[in-house]
């Protein structure tokens, strides 16, 4: 990496000042990267949920249905003879299957997002911490 500044031959003949500038750019440039990798890596579980999240809302609104149509059954199941209360029974079995059936897959899409943490940029966060304070105290002991 090239610093504004003197040249130097190697790090035992920077100054103080030199080493914290290269620090502070080095740290700047990393921080910025890790930001840059969490809001991808939450983008992409952000649509993983998106998709979870308008599965179980379909299935919501298919449930409604279902029970609108059960509702209208017990009334023509109380007013009308067998061919028509037969129909609305096949008919609500038939929407809340699929109701269980999107409930399910969206249940499976919102499981595949995982938590809502950028786990991998946090794990590279700490690896980070975990180096700058081994330089530092390798730098200390020198």
């Amino acid at each position: 990496m090239t610093v504004n500044g003197p040249a130097h031959s190697g790090p035992d003949t920077a100054s103080t000042a030199d080493l914290v500038s290269q620090a502070a750019a080095q740290i700047s440039t990393l921080v910025r990267d890790e930001l840059a990798l969490a809001k991808a890596e939450l983008a992409e579980k952000g649509k993983r949920a998106g998709v979870g999240g308008g599965l179980f809302g379909g299935a919501a609104v298919l449930a409604w249905f279902g029970l609108g149509l059960l509702l209208t059954f017990a009334v023509v199941a109380l007013d009308l003879a067998w061919p028509l209360w037969l129909a609305v029974l096949v008919v609500m079995v038939v929407v809340f299957a699929a109701a269980g059936i999107a409930a399910l897959l969206g249940k499976k899409q919102l499981a595949k997002a995982g938590p809502l943490v950028p786990q991998d940029t946090i794990a590279r966060v700490e690896s980070d911490v975990q180096t700058v304070k081994n330089a530092v105290q390798r730098g200390r002991h020198s």
